[in-house]
């Protein structure tokens, strides 16, 4: 069993997240620019190399102005730490294609562990280049103050404007590497 080199093809994934809003609704949001290195053994998961970098300035909820107040120092301070990474420490296969993801993530200068349910999807072979395409999908539930992201304001009808769980999902196209 030999670890290759994947690729993600940015055009075909995406990093998203969601957060409690007055306590009523929810926002959701993107991040434009992530990468990572994988290093993989598909028909053994539990000994990968898996590092994400994400560009905090890409951050991208549909509204210029919540936009820059979660880039300024009330959130993530993306002038002083403009990257979250996640290193992954550990990979437990579930079932067959599902995975515990455990790892590092780090936002704003701190570290916490974090576990994120993995799913490969398949792996099938790109027409147009005839190369190997593995597909992922994913999911983890953090508490943002566990990174000092603690910015708040109480709502009149009780409860605050921004929740503390915030669920983080991705669907990741990788290629593998000629």
């Amino acid at each position: 069993m030999t670890k290759t080199v994947w690729n993600v093809d940015a055009a075909h994934s995406e990093l998203g997240f969601s957060v409690k809003h007055m306590m009523i609704s929810k926002v959701k949001g993107t991040f434009e620019k992530f990468d990572a290195v994988i290093e993989a053994d598909l028909d053994d998961l539990t000994d990968s190399k898996i590092e994400v970098t994400v560009d905090l300035d890409s951050i991208n909820t549909r509204n210029e102005d919540r936009d820059n107040h979660l880039k300024s120092a009330d959130f993530f301070d993306a002038e002083n730490h403009p990257k979250m990474t996640f290193v992954a420490t550990d990979v437990k296969k579930k079932s067959d294609n599902n995975f515990d993801l455990v790892g590092d993530l780090t936002i704003r200068g701190t570290t916490n562990s974090v576990t994120v349910d993995v799913t490969l999807e398949g792996v099938s072979k790109d027409p147009m280049s005839g190369n190997e395409v593995a597909g992922f999908s994913g999911q983890a539930t953090i508490n943002r103050k566990d990174f000092g992201l603690t910015w708040n304001v109480a709502v009149e009808t009780g409860g605050v404007l921004v929740g503390e769980e915030v669920k983080i999902n991705f669907e990741i196209e990788a290629h593998k590497q000629a």
